[in-house]
């Protein structure tokens, strides 16, 4: 009888392949099947095994390769013909990453899964530009919020920015113009500071600052592209840069590199996938 295989919720984080969590890494080297959105880099898919499938199911605004039904269909099918699957996210699987419903339809179908976090956009934007997202002179709240879905006006978001709150929005360049819109008729100051973080952590990251009232032009003269945060609240008006870009003490073309230093000790041997 043959034996199902687990499927791996695992998140890529925010880009860089350096920022992966060891327990990811291990899951890409092993694994018979690779299920990757469309922002996962070359340098983390190199760290395939030879013989691995790699299947892009790559989405963008109103245009996916998969519906989402389809990609949850195709996850079971592999596990079920006995593979191994890492279904692979960037960021982490449970925020904004459908993991839930993927996690869901493989437990209904009887699959095995396994959900290893990665670190989040907003995590990852945070800590690239320089935003802290909570500050005790500034914020003690931080909210997240899709800025793309259905019934986004409907949506009752009075109360999550403000005065000692950070507001987080993925996804959210294709409707700064209602965001924007919606927050200063929930009474937010059209002076409020915002950032937009394009391509956060990677070496092409721009962060874009201005107010509220102006963040539609602030996208639109920029020509902003996802993948984008947008950050409302004081704490985008604090300078707590940095002072160097993450990816400055990397090289993308010496992925060996880092496997190198994770040592002997991580690497797996014959057998199943371990914790």
């Amino acid at each position: 009888m043959q034996q199902t295989g687990t499927i791996y919720l695992v998140g890529a984080g925010p880009g860089p392949v350096d920022l992966l969590t060891l327990r990811a890494v291990r899951l890409i080297e092993r694994a018979e099947v690779i299920v990757h959105d469309g922002l996962i880099g070359p340098d983390i898919l190199g760290l395939a095994r030879p013989d691995a499938r790699l299947i892009s199911v790559a989405k963008q605004r109103a245009r996916h390769t998969l519906p989402q039904d389809d990609i949850n269909a195709l996850l079971v099918r592999e596990a079920q013909a006995g593979r191994d699957v890492v279904r692979l996210k960037g960021g982490d699987p449970f925020i904004f990453g459908r993991g839930g419903e993927e996690a869901e339809t493989a437990r209904a179908a009887g699959v095995r899964v396994e959900v290893v976090p990665g670190i989040s956009a907003a995590n990852g934007a945070a800590a690239a530009s320089g935003i802290a997202l909570t500050h005790r002179d500034a914020s003690s709240i931080v909210s997240f919020v899709a800025g793309q879905c259905k019934g986004l006006a409907e949506q009752d978001w009075s109360g999550l920015a403000g005065k000692g709150r950070t507001l987080v929005i993925y996804m959210g360049v294709s409707t700064a113009p209602q965001i924007a819109e919606k927050l200063m008729a929930d009474g937010l100051a059209p002076s409020m500071p915002v950032a937009v973080i394009e391509n956060a952590a990677r070496p092409e990251m721009r962060v874009l600052r201005g107010l509220l009232a102006g963040l539609p032009d602030l996208v639109e003269r920029e020509a902003v592209q996802s993948p984008a945060l947008i950050v409302i609240g004081e704490v985008t008006a604090r300078n707590i840069s940095p002072g160097r870009h993450p990816s400055e003490s990397w090289d993308l073309e010496r992925q060996a590199q880092f496997l190198e230093a994770l040592g002997p000790s991580f690497r797996w041997g014959d057998g199943d996938i371990q914790p």
